[in-house]
């Protein structure tokens, strides 16, 4: 099904948003303009400081702006749980919960479910995570990648509409972020979800997106349709000419030895 044959979640018109300081107004974001529909998994490529996190930050309903961003027809102004954001910081689920209680915790707030299905689905997306067995753990007994999980199991649970996650990887070693990676994208697919997923790691846009935005002072300087094969590798055809292609946009290109440059050279 293609974006324009489905349901539009997101709506962005005339999308501001500035900071004032004491050297004066600080303009982060600038009339931007899109739509999300169901299903798209858009990744928000970009360097730090172009405004990736504050686009996030106003959809999920942390930040005041002017022009108007909708979620299924209804106008945003605070945070919902028909939009959930996973952050960066791994150390987002609270320490004297365990595993299980953290992802029943915000069910139990929406009075979804009785408490066997709050258990019940706390299990199934642990599951889906490759965590079952671990919902007696507390966060503290557990590596970051594995507390990732846990913040996207409970992201899932709730069922919300629109994901937004703010580079949720970015803290992790290579070998888990790989993994992780495959495995949001699995989860994706089967949960039929819709994400906005933020990142300057442009390997993780062509692995994870359907739809890649490019940013670059507070407005989006390209939006287009990922065409690669999944499951994407370095090695699937037309790799090299993508990964060129955005990095062009963004401006630059990544540092020698970075893994980025290694994925390209070994197209």
């Amino acid at each position: 099904m293609s974006p324009t044959e489905s349901k539009e979640v997101l709506k962005i018109e005339g999308l501001s948003k500035a900071f004032q300081s004491a050297g004066g107004r600080n303009e982060i974001l600038n009339d931007l303009r899109f739509s999300v529909h169901e299903r798209e998994f858009v990744c928000i490529l970009g360097p730090s400081g172009c405004g990736k996190t504050t686009l996030l930050r106003c959809i999920a309903g942390f930040e005041d702006f002017t022009g108007t961003a909708e979620c299924n027809g209804k106008r945003i102004s605070r945070p919902a749980p028909d939009r959930i954001m996973v952050f960066q910081d791994y150390n987002q689920l609270f320490p004297w919960l365990t595993v299980a209680q953290n992802i029943i915790y915000p069910l139990k707030v929406q009075k979804l479910y009785d408490k066997q299905e709050r258990k019940h689905q706390a299990d199934i997306f642990l599951s889906k995570v490759g965590l079952d067995g671990y919902q007696n753990y507390y966060p503290h007994e557990l590596s970051g990648g594995m507390k990732q999980r846990v913040a996207i199991a409970k992201a899932l649970a709730q069922k919300p509409d629109l994901i937004l996650m703010d580079e949720p990887f970015a803290a992790l070693d290579a070998i888990t972020r790989n993994s992780l990676q495959r495995e949001l994208y699995r989860i994706s697919v089967e949960e039929t979800i819709t994400v906005l997923f933020v990142t300057h790691n442009i390997q993780e846009a062509l692995t994870l997106g359907t739809r890649i935005f490019v940013m670059g002072g507070g407005r989006i300087l390209l939006d287009e349709p990922n065409t690669l094969p999944k499951p994407v590798t370095p090695s699937v055809p037309g790799y090299g000419e993508m990964w060129d292609h955005f990095s062009a946009a963004i401006g630059g290109q990544a540092p020698a030895g970075s893994t980025e440059e290694k994925d390209r050279k070994r197209r």
